[in-house]
């Protein structure tokens, strides 16, 4: 049976921790890694009710979008909704698991979905990481590069963008003199050796820097690996916040109030004046978007989607970009089929279900 370490590892291989910010709780909060998981119910938050579903439907594990539990709980008497569903999922053998701003901020996440709801031409991440990459140089005997480089990639190195076994080689020559006590694959101790080597580069993410340098000396042939680690500051377009396309063709401002309301499921809309001008590129980001108001701008979108505004920030929009917030709950509601999706491609000896709970706590009166 898939335990449920087996279950997250695949979570994290999409949505690695290491990409979340500081301020959030991703990962496994309730549950024992090595128990088998039976069933996984999907929502975007892990209430109460949502675990009545869970235990009723037959699911042990909730794989959540927000996390029930943000600051460390230092009583757990059920005094409040995160206290009361900590307990209830414990006393069920219900682990809670979620997937929050490290599924935010990699391509294809949650904004990515948004950007597919909308049809959005070439989505890409609206304001991309930097320092989320290393370089890894490396030092060779030429007849073993090819092997070296195969164990570099099954690692996670050489991946830029579309493309994957992405590496720099060029050719030297090699010197060096064992000294007593080495055991040498080329050349005797004492004697001193030049060896054809290739000088080897790769990029890899910077979290996987462990798993990439155990690959490395597994796969060299010397006792003494010659290499180096370079931080890289390009920014990562694979890691960021948003995400910003085109729409299929340009639409007048109340047509694109229409669009929006209709493929996103949503009853209600604020937004700053629209424009005379037609709308094409939008940026969009789930939950609370507003600090990436510069970016959409500086984009050339046209519109940013996303929610949580105050007041006094849709001034900000100052006449060059309308800002439409939809609603937290509304832009984030469909990271539920993202999840599902993802887990039926991985697994299929369980059930992954969407939950059926509504857990937006916020109801409007028309």
């Amino acid at each position: 049976m898939t335990s449920i370490r087996t279950l997250t590892a695949c979570l994290e291989a999409w949505a690695p921790l290491a990409y979340q910010e500081s301020y959030d709780n991703a990962g496994l909060i309730v549950g024992d890694p090595s128990t088998p998981a039976t069933g996984v119910l999907v929502t975007l938050d892990a209430t109460e009710a949502v675990i009545d579903e869970a235990i009723a439907r037959g699911c042990n594990v909730v794989v959540a979008h927000h996390p029930i539990v943000f600051k460390g709980l230092k009583k757990f008497n059920g005094r409040n909704y995160v206290e009361r569903a900590v307990i209830k999922a414990i006393k069920n053998d219900v682990a809670l698991y979620a997937s929050h701003t490290n599924l935010d901020n990699v391509t294809g996440g949650v904004n990515f979905k948004i950007a597919e709801k909308l049809s959005l031409r070439d989505p890409r991440i609206l304001s991309p990481k930097g320092q989320t990459l290393t370089k890894l140089s490396v030092y060779i005997p030429v007849d073993y590069t090819e092997a070296l480089l195969q164990a570099l990639y099954a690692a996670g190195a050489g991946h830029i963008g579309q493309y994957e076994h992405c590496s720099f080689r060029v050719e030297g020559t090699g010197t060096f003199k064992p000294l007593d006590g080495a055991n040498p694959v080329i050349g005797q101790v004492g004697t001193d050796e030049a060896v054809r080597e290739h000088k080897v580069e790769v990029i890899f993410p910077a979290y996987l820097e462990g798993a990439i340098v155990s690959a490395m000396k597994k796969a060299h042939p010397y006792e003494e690996v010659a290499h180096d680690l370079y931080p890289v500051l390009n920014v990562n377009g694979e890691v960021g916040s948003g995400a910003i396309g085109d729409l299929p063709e340009a639409m007048s401002g109340p047509d694109f109030l229409a669009y929006l309301k209709q493929h996103m499921n949503v009853t209600v809309i604020r937004h700053t004046a629209l424009p005379d001008k037609p709308v094409r590129r939008v940026a969009v980001c789930g939950g609370a978007g507003g600090f990436l108001l510069p970016n959409a701008i500086r984009a050339g979108a046209d519109v940013l989607v996303t929610a949580d505004y105050k007041y006094h920030e849709f001034f900000d929009a100052d006449q060059q970009i309308v800002i439409c917030d939809i609603g937290h709950y509304e832009s984030e509601v469909f990271t539920k089929e993202l999840i599902q999706h993802y887990l039926s491609k991985h697994f299929t000896n369980f059930a992954v279900i969407l939950s059926e709970t509504v857990t937006n706590p916020i109801q409007y009166y028309f």
